[in-house]
């Protein structure tokens, strides 16, 4: 049997998937839980300090007549240091972290203050980008240098943007050459599930990796 939802169902009425609209989510989101890539994306503040952002809600596509790879940032603060710095030099890295440093890199949304290297101050080490005016995590074993290209509100007047990057090249380790996915791979945020049918005063969110079910052919 299929539960149908258009509307946020009795049994969230109260609780964080409710009042979680506060913090800019809709019920929505803890229904229906699309997960998406974790990312830590770094840039450098006006000050010439590291700034380390910790983002989800993102895909990544190819365009441009296959010209061009993008990162497409679908929830990006306008008050954030992240933002504010992007538009200051246009460039950022897109950092994939193991789950081993998962707890360096969400230490990073403590240590936000302006005057403060958020990559060192977390327990990390910031790199120096070869393509890009942005630092890199030395630690996440993927990195990808990055150019501003657009923005846009998805709804009017909002406080956060769908933000486009350029992906201008990459670093790899030897350990995830072969596979970036799997065990030791790409972190996926699966934001504060629940069930709809059962009054839940708490969810959690967890960091997922994936499992290669269905081989798809070789091309």
């Amino acid at each position: 049997m299929k539960h149908h939802y258009k509307d946020m169902p009795e049994n969230l009425k109260g609780t964080y998937a409710d009042y979680s609209h506060n913090f800019g989510f809709n019920w929505k989101e803890f229904v229906m839980t699309v997960p998406s890539p974790l990312l830590l994306v770094t840039t450098y503040k006006s000050n010439g300090m590291p700034n380390a952002c910790m983002q989800s809600w993102a895909t990544f596509t190819c365009a441009n007549k296959g010209n061009g790879y993008y990162a497409i940032l679908a929830s990006v603060n306008k008050n954030g240091h992240f933002y504010k710095s992007l538009k200051e030099t246009g460039d950022a890295v897109i950092n994939f972290m193991s789950a081993e440093i998962f707890t360096k890199c969400m230490a990073t949304i403590k240590n936000n203050q302006f005057e403060v290297d958020e990559i060192t101050a977390s327990g990390l080490t910031p790199g120096k980008a070869s393509w890009v005016n942005a630092p890199l995590v030395e630690e996440c074993f993927m990195n990808l240098e990055s150019k501003y290209v657009w923005e846009k509100e998805i709804a009017p007047d909002d406080d956060h943007v769908l933000l486009c990057l350029e992906i201008i090249g990459a670093h790899i380790d030897d350990e995830h050459l072969s596979d970036r996915t799997g065990e030791n791979g790409i972190l996926f945020n699966i934001h504060h599930q629940q069930n709809p049918e059962l009054t839940e005063k708490t969810g959690h969110d967890w960091a997922a990796v994936l499992t290669k079910k269905i081989d798809m052919g070789e091309y």
